[in-house]
């Protein structure tokens, strides 16, 4: 798996007082999910992050973040944050702190059932 290993640290750290987290690999990189929802995670050396859809525009200005883009459409509500973003762990915290936040108000993926044989 090819994640920063010091950012899921440091991630760690910071949501280690949250119950109901959870960690999973999938994207290519690390998953948190908080209350069987994703909440942030890290993909390469980047963290990504769920908020709040309303907070998009004002978020974006912020200094290292971006829409975050799979697909070649950005997907509203999803945001990552480059090196520059969270350099500080008081700015790291400020973007946990808003996937936490939304978290209650997100909507949990739904379950796929496996097909039968």
């Amino acid at each position: 798996m090819a994640y920063d290993e010091n950012l899921a640290d440091r991630i760690r750290q910071a949501i280690g007082h949250l119950d109901n987290v959870e960690e999973k690999e999938m994207m290519g990189g690390l998953t948190f999910m908080y209350n069987n929802k994703m909440c942030v995670g890290v993909i390469k050396d980047e963290m990504i992050c769920r908020i709040d859809p309303k907070l998009n525009d004002e978020v974006l200005e912020k200094a290292g973040c971006r829409p975050m883009d799979f697909t070649g459409k950005p997907m509203k509500g999803w945001i990552t944050i480059d090196e520059f973003g969270m350099k500080k762990d008081t700015d790291l915290n400020y973007w946990i702190q808003l996937a936490v936040d939304f978290n209650q108000n997100a909507k949990a993926s739904k379950k796929k059932i496996p097909k039968k044989k």
